[in-house]
């Protein structure tokens, strides 16, 4: 029989009650033949309570000690699978990142997969066992352990799939599978039952929560199918696989948004070659991920720079403009931490060219301003007001008839 992964995040893991469900669901596969490797996410708020305890230590907390700290939430709910899946009679064996084989750079917090030895997991397979691997996880050249960022337990379950060769990557979470928006936003939004790699990989750039990016990514580049599956509920989910073929496709496939987004505007600077360049290579110099960046020119060859940066880089971000204002006495600087950025994404943009007035139109009758515009092939995200995200999500929603059956 194939080898199945599944990965099962912290909501799927929130209780005992919860890991004993899981178990029991993976016991069923397991008694059908499968080989079943199994990737765990930390149970449901360890993490951000690990992450407290660090930060009450240090602001800064040593970037090794903080991700061995913090990989430990992975290797309980690890831990607490096996004995749960051991007491129902089914075999299992739990592995921590080191003990999987997984080697990583040794880029602490952000972490990336360099190769996997699945020798170990091969081994227990071959006995009849369960493997549960920690996500999120692994270890450098030097044994230090590694983690990959928020959500890495999605990469490391494509990861593997992809050195295991499994036909797709099982993700169960708390929904039923990709909606066209945050179904506990917008009530009306309903199952995408097939997207495509290019799709995902936009909705999930721009706020879309379900997947991982680097997931995403991953299994687009090496053509591994994930599908998108309830932890609570028995349902198909949602396939997320190569370029989709539908006679009725809609143009907009979801809407999507995050509310993590900051605006700083640095007006009256003078328009000399370079200066731009200055500026945002100041950010980078303190790992400053610019996201958006609007120029517009102002009178006396002065120019106004306005760009979005990640709330958590906000305070960081700011006190920097205010250093470089002084530096080169800049006439205006101001900021707007309350904003959101809000997206449509759709094979049709490609093609169809009245979606983009259909979207403007339909905020501009909602009374909704527009900071900023931002667009790719098939995905347009605009910044705005926080306090209209939810309006305009979900007149987007209507105007582009996602609440209709495909």
């Amino acid at each position: 029989m194939a080898v199945i992964v599944q990965k099962y995040g912290g909501t799927s893991l929130g209780s005992l009650e919860r890991i004993q469900n899981v178990a029991a669901k993976i016991a069923l596969h397991k008694q059908q033949g499968h080989d079943i490797v199994v990737i765990v996410s930390a149970m449901a708020g360890d993490t951000d309570k690990l992450i407290q305890l660090a930060n009450k230590l240090s602001q800064q907390p040593c970037p090794r000690e903080y991700d061995a700290l913090i990989a430990t939430g992975e290797q309980v709910s690890t831990a607490l699978l096996a004995i749960a899946l051991i007491a129902k009679h089914c075999p299992a064996c739990s592995l921590y990142g080191q003990q999987t084989g997984i080697h990583t750079d040794s880029q602490h917090s952000n972490a990336r997969i360099l190769d996997i030895d699945t020798n170990r997991i091969t081994a227990e397979l071959q006995q009849g066992k369960v493997v549960i691997v920690a996500g999120f996880q692994g270890v450098d050249d030097f044994g230090n352990i590694t983690t990959l960022g928020r959500g890495g337990s999605d990469t490391t379950a494509v990861a593997l799939a992809i050195t295991l060769a499994a036909q797709e990557c099982q993700i169960y979470t708390d929904v039923d599978g990709v909606y066209t928006a945050d179904p506990h936003v917008i009530l009306a939004a309903r199952l995408i039952p097939v997207i495509s790699f290019n799709e995902m990989l936009e909705m999930a750039y721009l706020g879309a929560k379900v997947l991982q990016v680097n997931a995403v990514e991953l299994a687009s580049k090496y053509n591994i199918p994930i599908r998108v599956l309830s932890s609570f509920h028995q349902s198909n989910g949602t396939l997320v696989t190569e370029e989709v073929h539908m006679l009725h496709k809609p143009a907009v496939t979801g809407i999507t948004f995050n509310t993590t987004t900051a605006l700083i505007t640095i007006a009256g600077l003078a328009n000399s070659p370079g200066i731009a360049g200055y500026i945002f290579g100041k950010m980078f110099d303190y790992n400053i991920t610019i996201d958006l960046i609007s120029q517009s020119t102002l009178g006396n060859n002065n120019i106004s720079l306005t760009f979005s940066v990640d709330r958590k880089n906000f305070i960081a971000a700011w006190n920097l403009v205010v250093a470089i204002a002084q530096e080169l006495t800049i006439a205006s600087i101001s900021n707007n931490p309350n904003v959101a950025k809000l997206a449509i994404v759709g094979a049709g943009l490609k093609t169809e060219a009245s979606i983009a007035s259909t979207m403007f139109q339909v905020l501009g009758q909602a009374g909704i301003d527009i900071y900023m515009i931002s667009s790719s092939e098939i995905s347009i995200a605009v910044i705005i007001d926080e306090a209209n995200l939810e309006a305009g999500a979900n007149a987007l929603h209507q105007a582009f008839g996602l609440t209709a059956q495909a």
